[in-house]
C-alpha cells in the first residue's frame, strides 16, 4: 500500500466509517477500482483497507473483477505480498484488508530521490524476481507490475494490487476490445493477444519496471498511450542511462517474443550481488527492536536510500503492538539500529544453498560445525546436542524433498531414488539405505495433500509407499529387505493403526492387512463412497467422513480397526473435511461453497458432543491440528490461528492469537512442548510459542539452487525426545534442537 498518509477530503460517500469490523482511519489513496483506508485489527495490526467505489459496487462484472482480486491475493498472500487478514467481496461497497506496509513505492522513490543506484536496483530487482518466483508458482499472473505497484519495505520489494491479476485455472477472461494494464508496463502479447496473457508478460513488465528504476523514465516513453503500445509491439526499447552491467539482461527481459525471456528464477541469480559487495542476510537474533533501539536509531548508507525523511510516514514509525507484530523476524519501520543489517526476503539467500550431487544412496554431509548453529554459537544450551544435515536422494528432478519418520531409535526416509533409508537419529549417519527402481518419481503420494507418505512402522516392519505411490512396502527395520508387498494403485487411501493396514477404496471397502505379515484380516464397508478418512492414535478407531451431495451435513463414523465394526456415527452440520485425530478429539474443517476453511469443528469422541468455531477469515487450503482444547490452524497464506474451541464467545473471542508467518506455503502444523512447528516450502524450519503466538526461531532456507526449486511435498516435521526433525527441497534431512530455537 502506499506509504501512510493523507491524500486529502473526499466526498462522505467515498469515506465509509466502517468496513466490516474495522473502523476506517486516514485514507491512503484512491485509484480506479476504490479508495484505500488505514485501519487496525482487533489485536493492533495496521491494515491496509480497500473499499471499491460506490459507483463499482453495482456492476456484476466489477464484483466478479474484485472477487477474482482478493482470490488472486490470497493464493499469493505472503513474504513478498502485502498478506491478506480479511475480505468480504459480497458487501454492499466490497472491501480488502491487507496488512499496512509502511514504504514508499518506487515510482515515489525515484521522482523524490532520483533512478537507483547499480548495487541498489540489483536488489530491488533480486526482490522482484523473487516476488514474481512466488507469484507464478501459485498460479497467478500479475498483469499489471509497474512502479506505484511496488512497496519498497525494510525487508525488500512487495507487489501490490492484483485488481486484474488472473490465476491460471480462472475462467473470467479478458473481453475482447478491452485493453487492460498500464500500456509503458505491458507486453507485446497483452495488446496483440490479451487472452494468451503468461508469466512471460510479467518478466517483461519487470524489465520495464527497472529501466524505470535505472533511469527515471520508462524504455518506451510518449504522452501517449497509442504511440506507447505501437513501440512496445514494434520498437526496440531505449535503455540509455541503464548501468552496462544490467543492460543485457533488461533487453533480454523486454523481447518481443515471450519465449525468449528469462524466468523469475534465472533473473533471481543474475541479479544476485558481485562477489565482493555484502550480501543480504538473515541476522541470527531474530528478535523485535526495542522501542528504546528504534529510537537511538540512525539511518546507514541502506536504510537512507529507502527512507522516505519527506513522508508524514516518516515521523509515524509503527511500532510493536500485539504479540503477532512481535513474533515477525523483520522490523516494521523503514530505519534500523546500527549494525542491524538489512533483512531481506529468506529466498535470496536460499538460492546459495550448496548444491548437492546426485546419490542413489545416502551421502553423510554432517558436520558438527555447521548444519544450523550460526557464527559459532554453541548448538544448544539446553542438552548436549548438536545439529546435524544429511544429502538424501538424487538430485535430478523438480522435487527432492525426502519424507521422513522416527520410529524407535531410527529415523526412517523415503526420497526420489530411495526407496528407503534408516538414519541415526544423533547425527545423522546412515545404517542402511535401499535405492528405488526409478530415481526420477516423487515418494509416495498416498498421504494428505502435499505431505507425502512418510514411512509407518507397523507390525515390527517399516512400511514405505514405493516412488510414483503404487506400492507398499515392509521391510526388516535392521537392513532395509523387503518382506512382503502389496499394490495399492486401486486404493484411495491407506491408513495405518497400530498393527493394522486398512486399504480403503473409492467406493468405501475397506480391505484390512496383517502389518508383520501381509495377510488379510478382513474385507468390510464401513464408510460410504468418496467418504475422508483418518487414523487415530494407535489402538484406537479410524474415523471415516462423508458428506451429504447437497453439503449440508457431513456423517462422521468411528470404525473399529480390529474387525471393520462400526462403533458410532454423528451426522453434524455442514461440508466438513477430518484432518486430524487425538486422544478424544476428531478435529474436523468446514468448508464454504468456494472451497474456503470458514470454520474448524471438534468432536469429541467419547460423548460424541460438537463444538463448531467460526474463523475470523477464512483460510485456503487449510491445514490444522488439535492440542487439548486449542486447534492450530494455517492456511495457503502462512496465516498461523490458535483457536480455542472451549470458548463460547465469538469467533474473535475465540482467537487466542494470529501470527503472519510471512511463508506461503507452509506444512502441517506440528504441536509439542509448547512449541508449534512447521516446514516451509523453501526448507525453513519454524518454531512458534503456542501460547503467545511468538515465532520464536527459524532455521535457513534449504532449497536447490537450479531451475526446478518447487517443492510439491511439503512434510510436517517430526519432535522425538528434544528434538526436531524436519525436510528441505534441497534434498537434506537435518535435526535441531526443540529446546533452543532461538539459536537455529
Amino acid at each position: 500500500m502506499p506509504p501512510l498518509r493523507s491524500s486529502g477530503p473526499v466526498p462522505e460517500a467515498e469515506h465509509p466509517e466502517y468496513a466490516g469490523q474495522y473502523r476506517l482511519e486516514a485514507r491512503l489513496g484512491s485509484g480506479g477500482m476504490g479508495v484505500v483506508h488505514l485501519a487496525a485489527s482487533g489485536s493492533g495490526l495496521r491494515l491496509a483497507v480497500k473499499v471499491v467505489h460506490a459507483e463499482h459496487a453495482a456492476d456484476p462484472e466489477f464484483r466478479a473483477r474484485f472477487r477474482q482480486e482478493v482470490m488472486a491475493a490470497r493464493r499469493v498472500s505472503g513474504a513478498f505480498t502485502a498478506p491478506v487478514v480479511d475480505a468480504d467481496p459480497e458487501a454492499a461497497r466490497p472491501w480488502m484488508a491487507t496488512l499496512f506496509i509502511d514504504g514508499p513505492t518506487l515510482s515515489e522513490r525515484v521522482k523524490r530521490n532520483g533512478p537507483l543506484g547499480s548495487g541498489e536496483l540489483r536488489r530491488v530487482g533480486a526482490g522482484l524476481a523473487e516476488a514474481l518466483r512466488d507469484i507464478h508458482r501459485a498460479g497467478v499472473v500479475h498483469r499489471d507490475l509497474k512502479p506505484s505497484n511496488v512497496l519498497l519495505a525494510a525487508d525488500g520489494p512487495k507487489v501490490i494490487d492484483f485488481g486484474i491479476s488472473r490465476p491460471a485455472d480462472s475462467d473470467l477472461r479478458t473481453e475482447t476490445g478491452k485493453l487492460i494494464g498500464t500500456p509503458p508496463f505491458m507486453a507485446p502479447e497483452q495488446f496483440q493477444r490479451p487472452r494468451d496473457v503468461g508469466p512471460a508478460a510479467d518478466v517483461f513488465a519487470m524489465g520495464a519496471v527497472l529501466a524505470h528504476a535505472a533511469t527515471g523514465r520508462g524504455p518506451f516513453d510518449s504522452d501517449s498511450p497509442y504511440i506507447v503500445a505501437y513501440q512496445v509491439v514494434h520498437n526496440e526499447p531505449d535503455l540509455a542511462g541503464v548501468p552496462e552491467d544490467l543492460a543485457p539482461l533488461l533487453r533480454r527481459c523486454l523481447a518481443k517474443d515471450p519465449a525468449e525471456r528469462p524466468t523469475a528464477d534465472e533473473l533471481m541469480n543474475a541479479l544476485r550481488a558481485p562477489d565482493g559487495e555484502a550480501a543480504p542476510f538473515i541476522p541470527a537474533q531474530r528478535r523485535a527492536p526495542t522501542s528504546a533501539e528504534w529510537a537511538d536509531s540512525a539511518p546507514d548508507s541502506d536504510a537512507a536510500e529507502w527512507a522516505d525523511p519527506a513522508s508524514d510516514a516518516a515521523s509515524a514509525r509503527v511500532s510493536v503492538e500485539s504479540p503477532a507484530d512481535a513474533a515477525t523476524p523483520r522490523p516494521r519501520t523503514r530505519r534500523r539500529t546500527p549494525g542491524r543489517p538489512l533483512l531481506w526476503v529468506a529466498g535470496v539467500t536460499a538460492l546459495a544453498a550448496v548444491a548437492v550431487g546426485a546419490v542413489l544412496g545416502v551421502r553423510g554431509a554432517v558436520d558438527p560445525g555447521a548444519g544450523d548453529a550460526r557464527d559459532g554459537r554453541p548448538a544448544a544450551a539446553s542438552r548436549d546436542f548438536r545439529p546435524w544435515s544429511t544429502a538424501l536422494g538424487a538430485s535430478a528432478g523438480e522435487n527432492r524433498t525426502p519424507v521422513c519418520a522416527v520410529t524407535g531409535e531410527a529415523l526412517y526416509c523415503t526420497a526420489p531414488g530411495i526407496k528407503a533409508a534408516s538414519l541415526r537419529p544423533s547425527d545423522g549417519s546412515s545404517a542402511w539405505s535401499v535405492p528405488a527402481a526409478d530415481a526420477t518419481r516423487p515418494a509416495g503420494t498416498t498421504g494428505e495433500a502435499g505431505e507425502g507418505t512418510a514411512p509407518v512402522l507397523s507390525g515390527g516392519l517399516v512400511h514405505v509407499v514405493a516412488p510414483g505411490g503404487t506400492r507398499l512396502e515392509a521391510l526388516a527395520p535392521d537392513s532395509g529387505d523387503t518382506r512382503w508387498g502389496v499394490d495399492i494403485s486401486s486404493y484411495a487411501k491407506v491408513l495405518h493403526s497400530g498393527d493394522a493396514v486398512l486399504l480403503v477404496a473409492a467406493d468405501g471397502t475397506v480391505h484390512c492387512l496383517d502389518g508383520a505379515t501381509g495377510g488379510e484380516r478382513w474385507t468390510e464397508r464401513p464408510g460410504s463412497r468418496d467418504a475422508q478418512w483418518v487414523a487415530g492414535p494407535a489402538g484406537g478407531p479410524v474415523f471415516a467422513a462423508a458428506a451429504s451431495s447437497d453439503g449440508r451435513s457431513t456423517l462422521v463414523s468411528a470404525v473399529d480397526p480390529a474387525d471393520g465394526s462400526t462403533l458410532w456415527t454423528k451426522r453434524l452440520d455442514g461440508a466438513l473435511n477430518p484432518v486430524h485425530a487425538s486422544d478424544g478429539a476428531l478435529l474436523l474443517l468446514s468448508s464454504d461453497t468456494d472451497l474456503y476453511t470458514d470454520a474448524v469443528v471438534r468432536l469429541d469422541t467419547d460423548d460424541r458432543t460438537a463444538r463448531r468455531i467460526a474463523l475470523t477469515a477464512p483460510a485456503d487450503q487449510a491445514q490444522a491440528v488439535v492440542s487439548g482444547e486449542t486447534v492450530y490452524l494455517v492456511g495457503s497464506g502462512g496465516s498461523l490461528v490458535a483457536v480455542d474451541t472451549g470458548s463460547a464467545g465469538s469467533a474473535h473471542a475465540a482467537q487466542r492469537w494470529r501470527l503472519e508467518t510471512g511463508v506461503t506455503r507452509v506444512s502441517r502444523p506440528v504441536v509439542q512442548g509448547g512449541h508449534v512447528y512447521l516446514t516451509a516450502a523453501d526448507g525453513r524450519l519454524l518454531a512458534v510459542d503456542a501460547e503467545r503466538g511468538v515465532l520464536e526461531g527459524m532455521t535457513k532456507p534449504r532449497m536447490d539452487g537450479g531451475r526446478y526449486t518447487f517443492a510439491p511435498l511439503l512434510p510436517a516435521p517430526a519432535v522425538v525426545d528434544g528434538t526436531v526433525y524436519a525436510a528441505a527441497p534441497d534434498g537434506s534431512v537435518f535435526a535441531v534442537d526443540a529446546g533452543a530455537p532461538d539459536r537455529w
